[in-house]
């Protein structure tokens, strides 16, 4: 396991311990974020230097080796030609471009044994930055819920529209509305009764009025007929 790896676990096991105590989880959880997001750019930034490179050191190593090929029948075509001067010389030149070959063979599987560490170590944190951005996309739906719970709660200790269970405020609104009615039904009602009442004792009243008009005439006619009058 790489130093870099036991770094992200004990990280991850901070984030961890630290999201059960924290007042705001989707901050700190950003935080992570953007330190992992970080640490991603620069492993592959790394990534980048170390596979240049290795793909460097892999082609002076295949040069070296096609040096060596090359020199290797230099030397026999010079023992060929009788030359052994020659051929030891190409010899020589052919070792030296072994030894190289070797050399650069070795720093290549070293810098290619680099490149999947941090391929490896690449996909881990990529994998963890997901998982652990999903975990924030829940606490922060929660944290919306809880939010949103708590404007509902102060709404109900301050006595507004939603003091009432769902259903109870329209309820009530109509219920003063019927009573509303009610009372101006009856006020029309009694009005009505009233104006037919009046209507009555009207008539009643004149009849009663011509009633007493009559008696009184005849009550003149007698007193003027014991005076001496005659009705014409």
């Amino acid at each position: 396991m790489s130093i870099m790896r036991r770094v992200r676990d004990m990280t991850v096991a901070t984030l961890n311990e630290r999201l059960e105590k924290a007042e705001d989880p989707v901050k700190l959880i950003d935080q992570f974020l953007w330190s992992t997001r970080e640490e991603i750019i620069q492993a592959e930034k790394l990534y980048q230097q170390v596979n240049g490179h290795g793909n460097h050191l892999k082609a002076q190593w295949l040069q070296a080796e096609q040096l060596k090929e090359k020199r290797e029948q230099q030397a026999i075509i010079a023992l060929k030609a009788g030359e052994e001067h020659v051929a030891r010389i190409a010899l020589m030149e052919k070792a030296s471009s072994e030894e190289r070959a070797t050399q650069y063979r070795e720093l290549y599987e070293q810098a290619a044994q680099s490149v999947k560490e941090l391929e490896e170590q690449l996909r881990e944190l990529r994998s963890e930055y997901q998982s652990v951005y999903d975990k924030r996309e829940y606490f922060a739906a929660r944290m919306e819920s809880l939010r949103l719970q708590q404007r509902l709660n102060e709404r109900y200790a301050q006595g507004g529209v939603f003091n009432n269970a769902p259903g109870q405020q329209s309820a009530g609104i109509f219920r003063r509305l019927d009573d509303r009615l009610s009372d101006m039904e009856l006020e029309a009602r009694s009005l009505r009764d009233l104006r037919k009442a009046g209507q009555e004792w009207v008539s009643g009243a004149g009849q009663t009025l011509q009633s007493s008009i009559e008696r009184e005439m005849e009550q003149l006619k007698r007193k003027l007929q014991q005076e001496g009058w005659k009705s014409q």
